[in-house]
């Protein structure tokens, strides 16, 4: 284990968040609040622990990072970002208990969106804004913020960008990770700044940018009880719906269209079956919201309306409500569910199992079943054109394996404490998992997670950790072997 090259990228990944402090202390210095104490604490422990590792002194040998390397910085990083994250919540007494505390920042960086708080609009708006800001580090990914930033490239960082990327396979852009990091920057600031202004037509100042940072991170945190069916605004729910959307897809499209290759970038296998099953998706929950004699919904328009914000917000994780669907007819539920389970497409911002891992995992089984009737034929699984190698499908099948065995062993275990029914503690799992927010039942639109105990919680958040870190980097951090020469 090369311990150096871990602790130097360490001690950057603290720095920068050091750095991203300042912000929400900015917000109150100009909402006149006397909250700095709470950001202030937690920005000198981050320098006191990122300075002395970033100084590290290593030779060029002592500086290379390999694949168990680049899943031990995700995993540290991630799981001290948290906890040192958590503590402006205590000090302000926003959120009083750590636990609590620990579990709305992990829900916050790993944009899930999950939280035990039932009135948002009573916090200061530092709190809110910081709370928001974690959606929007957590969406690209702290390690991508740190590469676009380094002042020069560290050997085998690939690893670590892998370790932290979403999808069965991540590359680079350009020939040069930093490079990569900030044309993924660019255009994920690039998109922020276009919703943000967007919705500063109908918005306040403040509410439009936390919905900008939230929506790009697909994380949904709001600064409004209700979310964004506060604002009742046929305009603002349609420009959330749009960018959930465009945040949902894989960010090498935009590459793709501002290089010049829109077609390319448009006729891809993964963005057509993806587009498709949301079209489906809103079309079918729209007509069955409808027909239904449950719901008090009377026009068709309507029910398109509530159904497009609320399925591109469950496909894209974002977990965003403009209405409570848990009144919704079973059908529609089921759709949801599913959509829960899918997420977005590889290389976004977006949780969930991911597109592009379903249709690996659908054509391989295909594939499998056909050479069982024709043992002598010679079968390629194919995406986008391209032989999907073997390891890869082996890793989806992996993936999808222990995604599925972590799905159902927390469920099990938040059941211990006999709070809500089978429901409520499957959606709350599968939207923990899934990086998705409200669930059903008591963790719907309209309720929060505060009901679960501090075993839940904690259970719940290493959930989600699970699921924005793909698995495999907790994993590896928790295995002994990892550890042995």
């Amino acid at each position: 284990m090369n311990w150096k090259a871990v602790l130097k990228i360490l001690g950057k990944i603290l720095i920068a968040e050091a750095a991203m402090l300042l912000l929400p202390i900015i917000v109150a210095a100009i909402e006149g609040e006397n909250t700095y104490s709470g950001f202030l604490i937690p920005l000198l422990i981050l320098f006191a622990l990122g300075i002395p590792t970033y100084f590290i002194k290593a030779n060029a040998e002592e500086k290379k990072i390999y694949a168990k390397e680049g899943f031990l910085i995700v995993a540290f990083a991630w799981i001290l970002l948290a906890a040192i994250g958590a503590i402006p919540f205590v000090v302000t007494k926003a959120i009083p208990h750590y636990v609590d505390a620990l579990f709305e920042t992990i829900s916050g960086f790993t944009t899930t969106g999950a939280s035990v708080l039932s009135d948002v609009e009573s916090l200061p708006k530092s709190i809110l804004f910081w709370r928001s800001f974690t959606n929007w580090i957590g969406g690209m990914g702290v390690l991508v913020f740190v590469l676009a930033v380094l002042p020069r490239e560290n050997s085998g960082i690939i690893h670590a960008f892998r370790a932290e990327a979403t999808g069965p396979t991540v590359g680079k852009l350009t020939s040069k990770m930093g490079v990569t990091a900030r044309i993924l920057y660019a255009i994920y600031i690039a998109l922020t700044l276009i919703e943000f202004l967007l919705l500063l037509i109908k918005m306040p100042v403040f509410d439009a940018l936390t919905t900008a940072i939230a929506n790009a991170g697909t994380g949904g945190f709001s600064v409004r009880n209700a979310s964004i069916g506060a604002y009742n605004s046929v305009y603002v729910e349609t420009i959330v719906t749009i960018f959930m959307f465009l945040f949902s897809l894989n960010f090498n499209i935009y590459f793709l269209i501002l290089t010049g290759h829109v077609l390319k970038a448009l006729k891809g296998e993964e963005m057509i079956t993806y587009t498709v099953t949301v079209l489906v998706s809103i079309f079918a929950i729209a007509l069955n919201v409808y027909l239904s004699s449950v719901t008090a919904i009377n026009s068709f328009g309507d029910a398109m309306r509530y159904s497009s914000f609320q399925v591109a917000s469950i496909s894209s994780t974002t977990g965003f409500s403009s209405i409570d669907y848990n009144g919704w007819p079973t059908l529609s539920k089921v759709i949801l569910l599913f959509l829960m389970t899918i997420g977005g497409m590889a290389g976004s911002t977006a949780g969930g199992i991911k597109m592009s891992r379903i249709m690996i995992l659908g054509k391989s089984t295909s594939a499998d079943i056909r050479r069982m009737v024709h043992p002598r034929e010679i079968i390629t699984v194919k995406l986008e054109g391209e032989p999907v190698h073997a390891s890869t499908i082996n890793n989806v099948r992996t993936f999808f394996v222990t995604w599925v065995a972590i799905l159902i062993v927390c469920t099990f275990l938040i059941s211990i404490e006999d709070y809500g029914d089978f429901l409520t503690n499957f959606s709350a799992s599968l939207s923990c998992v899934s990086n998705i927010g409200p669930g059903f039942n008591l963790v719907g639109p309209a309720a929060n997670f505060s009901g679960y105990s501090y075993f839940s919680k904690i259970v719940l958040s290493l959930e989600m950790l699970f699921g924005r870190l793909e698995i495999f980097p907790l994993i590896i951090l928790f295995s002994p072997a990892t550890f042995r020469k």
